[in-house]
């Protein structure tokens, strides 16, 4: 019990310039304060990995603050599994998941990969000359598994309408029924300004703007990591024209034999996710003010 509760005190209470206690810093201090003559750093990580919390260990995450983050989320769950306000979208309705790829560079590196003989793979030179960066702005088509992308100088309003203007005047859009444009709260498609202008532009779409923090919710996300892995790892581009080039037709044979993705997490997901989250805070919250008492 010393072991954990000194493992759970910050290291300013112990005069320490650290922003956390390893295991060495650990047996120190129980060294110092009389609790053991001596113990292994194997019995301390023993005792520190069996515990229920580890407040020693960090891991960065974040939540967004906005109020309404389940009445806004939840509506884009329901589109996923093709309901809108509770009814069934139409033959004639289509949902599309939009957002911009910023700063895909063009790396030129000033040695060329070597494939090692000691069978670790590909070795990529360190250094490089960066030959500038594009903007990706994509749409990707839930239900039909169609993605429509434009490779751009920069972010912004007007490149992000040209993706818009690229897709709604397109068979089968611009004579849909309703196509709803999923997007996040970024500057480019502000929930103040985004939903008007889409309208504006074309009466038959409908701008879903997710709250803040919610893109892990953005289906066109994981089409991003895929073009990340697959076309941008590693980067090592003779110039933009290349990278330009790369991400262009990828998208194409991307779509050609695409499916959708089997997405299975539901607006009742999200409620039991949000309560999972606040009852742990509740928890520890007690376990403070029991342990101050």
């Amino acid at each position: 019990m010393a072991i954990k509760a000194i493992a759970c005190e910050l290291p300013a209470a112990y005069d320490r310039p650290l922003s956390r206690l390893f295991i060495p810093d650990i047996i120190e201090i129980a060294v110092e304060e009389g609790v053991v003559d001596e113990i292994s750093p194997a019995t301390v990580w023993r005792l520190l990995d069996a515990d229920a919390l580890k407040p020693w260990r960090r891991r960065s995450w974040i939540w967004s603050r906005d109020p309404l983050f389940y009445e806004r989320a939840a509506p884009v769950l329901d589109l996923y599994a093709g309901y809108w306000h509770g009814k069934p979208l139409g033959e004639r309705d289509f949902v599309l998941s939009a957002d911009e790829k910023t700063s895909i560079q063009a790396r030129r590196r000033l040695h060329p990969r070597r494939v090692a003989r000691d069978r670790r793979g590909q070795r990529v030179e360190h250094e490089y000359e960066r030959m500038g960066a594009w903007a990706y702005m994509a749409a990707w088509d839930v239900h039909r598994a169609r993605l429509y992308g434009r490779v751009e100088q920069k972010t912004g309003i007007e490149p992000f309408d040209r993706l818009i203007h690229q897709v709604m005047r397109r068979e089968p859009y611009c004579s849909a029924r309703r196509v709803f444009w999923i997007v996040d709260g970024g500057s480019s498609h502000h929930r103040s300004t985004f939903p008007q202008r889409l309208q504006a532009q074309y009466p038959n779409a409908v701008a879903v703007v997710l709250p803040v923090h919610a893109s892990w919710l953005n289906q066109i996300e994981i089409y991003f990591s895929i073009l990340q892995r697959k076309v941008l790892t590693p980067n090592d581009f003779v110039d933009l024209a290349e990278v330009r080039d790369h991400v262009t037709r990828f998208g194409r044979e991307f779509s050609r034999h695409a499916e959708p993705f089997d997405w299975t997490f539901t607006r009742k997901d999200l409620r039991e996710l949000m309560a999972k989250l606040k009852r742990p805070k509740t928890a520890i919250r007690v376990v403070i003010k029991r342990r101050a008492a």
